[in-house]
């Protein structure tokens, strides 16, 4: 079991002749989740297909694995690429289903509950407003012809609201999971922005080790018994011989937790309650110098994405989301390097196209796209 993560776009607000804007790609065994989709995500979405395919044999980002859409928040940077790329899905003829998942107020939620309408205090990025609009130039299951559900979240409240074409919405028991996932789910994690916002962990289960099938055959254990032994009951044979179910288990495998913070001030309390992540990939709008701007627009400092991952716990840490006034993300990287020199945290900073993999022993890998191919 392994997860990648491809990252589209790393410049914050507007693309530079180097960075596009947000988009990123989280590829698990389940299938692929879509992680904020900026101007023209289907482009660079289309790009880094050709690269796999040039560059990387036997790895694909097929678009009928792409089962599920999170949005971190409503501002065009990180929304405005979505519904020309469902279009071109739909000219595609897709029929997988897509699950379209983002945050909102307890405001608008309770509005929209109650009344059905967004009130007039909704800032203008507000998620909800956008989600109407794309149903009404055709984003729905009819229009499109593959099914598709769009869901807000008030998430601090951890309560979810269907949006349906022409209805009222409708509340859920819960946040729903791709169709078909098994293996892996999906969490929102509240962040802090001047809009409502989120970050996205896709997490795969742990699992036990592998059954040590050779040990069980040289004890001559029939099927019965091995059945026993491996959903992890402990066994006693007829001569009075006690077997333990975990010395029948090679190693366990931990959980693997990616996460994408999306835009926050730094320490967002849903991410300092996590634990044991293996890779954050943070945002790091700012340099420490423009510590007063990361402050008053609700954005983060490379140290202060440094801070955020050794709050939780993360092996990893990747920044993201530099402003188009950076040239050089050195800088940036630099800074949290140094604030992270006492831990073993370890940081990287990332270009568009790169892709960052846990691999099934708990390894870690950034890959850097260098324009023919990606290195370590």
């Amino acid at each position: 079991m392994s997860m990648e993560v491809h990252i589209l776009g790393t410049s914050s607000a507007r693309p530079t002749r180097k960075r596009q804007v947000s988009g990123s790609l989280i590829h698990c065994d389940d299938g692929i989740a879509v992680i904020d989709a900026g101007e023209g995500f289907q482009t660079r979405y289309a790009e880094q297909r050709k690269r796999l395919k040039n560059f990387e044999k036997g790895t694909t980002l097929r678009a009928s694995r792409i089962h599920v859409v999170c949005l971190t928040h409503g501002h065009l940077d990180h929304t405005w690429g979505l519904l020309p790329w469902m279009h071109t899905m739909a000219l595609d003829k897709r029929v997988t289903p897509l699950l379209l998942l983002g945050p909102t107020s307890k405001e608008v939620f309770d509005s929209l509950l109650l009344t059905n309408e967004i009130p007039a205090s909704a800032p203008n990025a507000e998620l909800a407003r956008q989600m109407r609009i794309w149903q009404s130039l055709g984003a729905t299951t009819e229009d499109l012809g593959y099914p598709v559900r769009w869901l807000l979240g008030d998430v601090a409240g951890d309560r979810w609201l269907e949006l349906i074409p022409g209805q009222k919405p409708v509340e859920v028991k819960e946040m729903p999971q791709p169709h078909g996932w098994k293996k892996s789910r999906i969490h929102p994690v509240l962040t802090r922005h001047t809009v409502p916002s989120c970050g996205w962990m896709v997490e795969s289960k742990g699992s036990p080790g592998k059954f040590n099938r050779l040990k069980a055959a040289e004890l001559k254990l029939t099927d019965a018994q091995k059945s026993h032994l491996s959903s992890g009951k402990d066994l006693e044979l007829e001569d009075g011989t006690s077997l333990k179910a975990t010395d029948f288990r090679g190693k366990h495998r931990p959980s693997t937790r990616m996460v994408i913070s999306g835009d926050t001030a730094e320490m967002a309390e849903g991410l300092t309650s996590l634990s044991d992540v293996d890779v954050l990939v943070h945002e790091a709008t700012f340099l420490d110098d423009a510590q007063q701007w990361a402050d008053e627009f609700l954005h983060c400092t490379s140290t202060g994405a440094a801070r955020t991952a050794e709050a939780c716990s993360a092996r990893h840490l990747v920044l993201t989301h530099f402003s188009a006034r950076l040239k050089d993300a050195s800088v940036s990287l630099n800074e949290a390097i140094k604030e992270t020199s006492s831990s073993d945290l370890s940081v990287t900073s990332a270009s568009d196209g790169d892709r960052i993999i846990i691999l099934e022993n708990g390894k870690i890998n950034h890959l850097f796209w260098s324009g023919d191919g990606w290195s370590s």
